[in-house]
């Protein structure tokens, strides 16, 4: 099982809105063959594991990080895949909380006579497919901040520069982090100071490059800009306010025939766009993984609200001092039992950068 969970995690970022699944069969054993869902969410792990076993599959053991599917869509049910195949024996790490299966694909194999064994390997299957069971239970994408900072804890120096704070290794993985999400989302004032394109350019990887998206609710971003110029190459959304978006016509055709799509979505009282607008909108969109790169009114706003989920801090190991720019703006609370509470999930060096993985406290 562990094998299919690797597997499994190469479709992160290339399946949305499919869960990423990893298949393993094993005969006496020994693995036989292996498959994981491919890009664009087919075919899925169970039948790319089928078809490189071929007659082999009869009477194997199949390891799947979850449940197999038992409805039709674009192809056939999984489970009937592995029933038709001959497959002896299901190993599942997690129950697929899609409304459509949830329970059936067990079901329909063990109707068929099938030994089925679930909740191998359960926690970590669900942490590969987190972003996948947020947009199911909730609508939602899960969010993770990326931060990369000074030691102190700054952005950029109290000019604004910030090129690079962090180095060339920790930037790589930062790439890897962009290549492994749906979408990546930037503040308009991100994206004016430092005019990003926000794409993967890792060596093999640079076609997992997710959705960009900024948050522009007065519209201020030119059709020079780089993200517009490039938009009919690789998806781009701009959220802005319905204001901006019948006051700025004109403008907003130019962006459109540019490629980039525009969404109009509510202020709240402090005009800022509505954090849960936009994420139920890239939810509508099939965006399961959401990369939020800042600045630092984007990371505050998401961070007191409460909506990040996952947070990767980049440190350096220089030191900028307090007149440079703060990764987060105040929340403005007095009692600690008011702060935003996370865990640590992971830590480790890179170059001479370390990176710690946060997991927001439920």
């Amino acid at each position: 099982m562990r094998i299919a969970l690797e597997l499994a995690k190469r479709g992160l970022g290339r399946v949305a809105p499919n869960p990423a699944v990893g298949c393993v069969l094993t005969q006496n054993n020994q693995v036989i063959a292996r498959g994981w869902t491919q890009d664009g969410g087919r075919p899925h792990a169970e039948t790319e594991a089928l078809d490189r076993a071929g007659n082999r599959a009869a009477g194997s053991t199949a390891y799947v990080t979850l449940e197999p599917c038992a409805h039709t869509g674009e192809t056939g049910p999984c489970a009937a895949a592995l029933i038709n195949a001959g497959i002896k024996k299901v190993v599942v790490a997690m129950l697929d909380p899609d409304p459509r299966v949830n329970g059936g694909g067990i079901k329909l194999m063990q109707d068929a006579g099938l030994e089925v064994l679930s909740g191998v390997c359960q926690e970590q299957a669900m942490r590969v497919n987190s972003g996948f069971l947020s947009r199911v239970e909730t609508g939602l994408p899960l969010v993770t901040l990326k931060i990369a900072s000074s030691l102190d804890g700054c952005i950029s120096t109290k000019i604004g520069q910030s090129q690079w704070i962090t180095g060339t290794e920790a930037r790589a993985v930062g790439h890897f982090l962009r290549s492994q999400n749906d979408a990546i989302l930037i503040g308009s004032g991100t994206a004016l100071k430092d005019n990003p394109t926000l794409t993967c350019r890792l060596k093999g990887l640079e076609g997992t490059s997710p959705i960009r998206v900024v948050l522009d609710g007065k519209l201020r971003i030119p059709p020079t800009h780089k993200l517009v110029q490039t938009a009919k190459e690789l998806p781009v959304i701009f959220f802005t306010s319905t204001n901006a978006l019948l006051k700025k016509k004109e403008h907003v055709l130019v962006l459109q025939r540019s490629g980039v799509r525009i969404i109009a979505v509510n202020e709240d009282g402090e005009g800022n766009l509505m954090i849960v607008e936009f994420l139920r909108a890239l939810g509508d969109e099939g965006v399961t993984r959401l990369l939020v790169e800042g600045g630092a009114s984007v990371a505050t706003s998401l961070l007191s609200q409460k909506w990040v989920d996952h947070i990767f801090w980049f440190r350096s190991a220089s030191i900028i001092g307090g007149d440079g720019t703060p990764a987060i703006r105040g929340f403005g609370i007095d009692n600690l039992s008011n702060s935003v509470a996370f865990s640590r999930a992971s830590f480790r060096q890179v170059g001479n950068d370390v990176i710690e993985g946060l997991e927001r406290r439920r």
